[in-house]
């Protein structure tokens, strides 16, 4: 798991570091010259590095001198002078390395441009603006300018970076928002700060550990989950639940859509057990309960979410007959159900603020996802645009309540299958058009 900050957290970590402002600048300069580096800054190439007056622009500073010594033409455009002593020297090496530094001025063609300005935020100013507006290759430092660290979003203008190097930690307004299309590849470089504490976590690959089976698993031990919804018309919804449920790993998955519906239901799954909403059984483990439901059956659904004795994931319709706190619950409101539910705004802390509220977990897809229960959210990025389309979330719901099926808890289910259907959507968009059916298909090579 990665730790994401909040500004006021960068900056107690700066000024609580054991390791001087100095060493600091100058382990962050050495940072933004490798990605630079990276980026192709070798002799003979043309930089331009755009200097604030804090510790970004001495950052700046440090990374023009390294870059210099490397056969790299550049040049400091500098929007104020060095207020700290430390970015003064860093100021004072790269003019004694032979680094032309001079006032901020209008663009010029570069192979590279260094925002190293103001580190989230902007400050109107007609060049800075020139230089967003040059659309040119763009490092940024810590965070493009113009990008607020705190929620990703733009007020004015922000530059576009290729890249971005920032330190210790990523900061919430990387992941946020507009952050992601701004902030591009994001390094994080260990410069010596302390550990932080974290507003969220970001889900890597080792916090989705997929479960596994016993040599003598049964298909009812490996786990099963009984889908309920699937309406006329909406039948799809509840076939694709379950049908993901089977490929990521339940041993066990039944169907109980209406009467009106079962038949078609009962053709597009043979691979599922059927049974009717009139008669369910008691054995599965878990229920996965919304998709496709519609409102006809809302008493039932209403009982099913409160009696039901193991996990329950609530998808879609159902999400509306939510009134009493129960941890078992996984809710996977999109950001309108969320409203609705009475979230407010969808973001991390009102996600967080609403699982408290009803003691469940909430799963608030997006891009990123968010999943909250007690404590920090978790931040899954895996996901892209290509899952914008429908029955996705259907599957969605059907992992999840595998993962419930093989034992997971409900928040470590949740932020597992989220990022497992984000990598396979991804990967699928890679080869062809990402489709419901087809990313079931997908999400069975996981396993």
């Amino acid at each position: 798991m990665l730790p994401v900050i909040t500004p006021a957290e960068a900056a107690r970590l700066d000024q609580t570091s054991p390791v001087g402002v100095e060493l600091l600048m100058d382990r962050a300069g050495r940072a933004l010259a490798r990605a630079a580096v990276a980026m192709g800054m070798a002799y003979g190439k043309k930089a331009v590095v755009l200097a604030g007056p804090g510790n970004n622009g001495g950052d700046g500073y440090v990374v023009a001198r390294l870059l210099k010594e490397r056969g790299v033409g550049v040049r400091v455009q500098a929007l104020a002078p060095p207020r700290r002593a430390e970015a003064q020297r860093a100021r004072q090496r790269a003019i004694e390395a032979g680094v032309n530094t001079g006032d901020l001025s209008e663009p010029e063609p570069v192979d590279l441009v260094i925002d190293a300005l103001f580190g989230g935020g902007f400050r109107p100013h007609s060049a800075v603006s020139a230089w967003i507006e040059s659309a040119q290759r763009v490092l940024a430092v810590d965070i493009p300018s113009g990008l607020d660290p705190f929620t990703g979003r733009v007020a004015a203008a922000a530059f576009k970076a290729e890249r971005t190097v920032t330190f210790g930690a990523y900061k919430v307004g990387h992941l946020l928002n507009e952050g992601p299309d701004l902030s591009g590849l994001i390094e994080v470089a260990d410069i010596g700060l302390p550990s932080p504490d974290p507003a969220m976590y970001l889900v890597e690959e080792s916090d989705a550990s997929l479960p596994g089976r016993s040599r003598r698993a049964h298909k009812w031990s490996a786990g099963s989950v009984l889908v309920v919804g699937g309406a006329v018309g909406m039948t799809g919804a509840a076939v694709m639940a379950g049908r993901a449920a089977l490929q990521f790993g339940a041993g066990a998955v039944g169907l109980a859509v209406p009467d009106s519906a079962a038949d078609a239901a009962a053709a597009n799954a043979p691979d599922l057990l059927h049974h009717r909403l009139e008669d369910l059984p008691d054995r599965y483990r878990v229920l996965v309960i919304g998709p496709g439901l519609g409102h006809e059956h809302d008493d039932l659904a209403s009982k099913l979410i409160a009696t039901w004795s193991g996990p329950v994931v609530v998808d879609a319709d159902a999400l509306s007959l939510v009134s009493e706190s129960d941890s078992k619950l996984v809710l996977t409101p999109h950001a309108g159900e969320f409203e609705r539910l009475g979230g407010g705004e969808p973001s991390p802390e009102n996600a967080l603020a609403l699982a408290r509220r009803l003691e469940a977990t909430v799963l608030l897809k997006g891009n990123p996802t968010v999943v909250a229960a007690a404590e920090q959210p978790w931040i899954v990025n895996t996901g892209g645009p290509e899952l914008a389309t429908i029955g996705t979330g259907d599957v969605l719901a059907g992992m999840i309540g595998a993962l419930l099926a093989q034992g997971l808890e409900p928040a470590v289910a949740a932020r597992t299958a989220a990022f497992w259907h984000g990598r396979a959507g991804a990967q699928l968009a890679s080869r062809t058009t990402v489709t419901a059916p087809a990313l079931i298909e997908e999400v069975g090579r996981l396993r």
